[in-house]
């Protein structure tokens, strides 16, 4: 029995270490791979680009709501002394802006039924402002979603869509 011990141990080590290291490393690479396939799709970076309706045929990563109208924005802040505006038009029902780092986390998400939503999103380790929320990596993606569960619906959720902006612009007192 005494002779199974060390081998034991190292399988035991061998196996905390690769679930740590799938851990650690999966959301990295699960967003490296998103962000290429929204840059495949035309999906702009720093800018919103406005979507097509979700139908089970254009479905590639995750399996979409069809009653959401989606825009996502990807955004890099790894250029010093930028930050990213942020307009989510009005719109007359649910909607929400929400934020996704490198790693997948969802770190902020913002409401905004009937009216406008306005924000910057600052790069990581940026001093805190009002108004604003702090990206915890420089790269990331942002959605806006709203209730569309129609044709005719969505077409006006693409309307105000028009209202949007994801915009790359200096940071204050930079």
């Amino acid at each position: 029995m005494r002779r199974w011990i060390g081998p034991l141990a190292v399988l035991l080590l061998s196996a905390a270490g690769v679930h740590f290291a799938a851990l650690e490393l999966a959301p990295g690479v699960i967003m490296d791979r998103a962000m290429a396939k929204l840059a495949e799709r035309g999906v702009g970076l720093h800018r919103f680009t406005a979507p097509q309706r979700i139908t089970p045929q254009s479905q590639s990563v995750v399996r979409s709501s069809p009653d959401l109208y989606y825009a996502l924005c990807r955004y890099d802040l790894s250029v010093p002394d930028k930050a990213l505006a942020l307009r989510m038009a009005a719109w007359r029902d649910y909607q929400s802006l929400s934020f996704f780092d490198a790693r997948t986390d969802n770190f902020a998400t913002l409401r905004g039924t009937g009216e406008a939503v306005e924000v910057r999103l600052l790069p990581p380790g940026s001093a805190p402002e009002e108004g604003a929320i702090v990206s915890p990596t420089a790269r990331g993606v942002i959605l806006i979603r709203r209730l569309a569960p129609d044709a005719e619906s969505f077409a006006a959720a693409a309307k105000a869509g028009e209202g949007d902006r994801c915009a790359i612009e200096a940071a204050r007192g930079g």
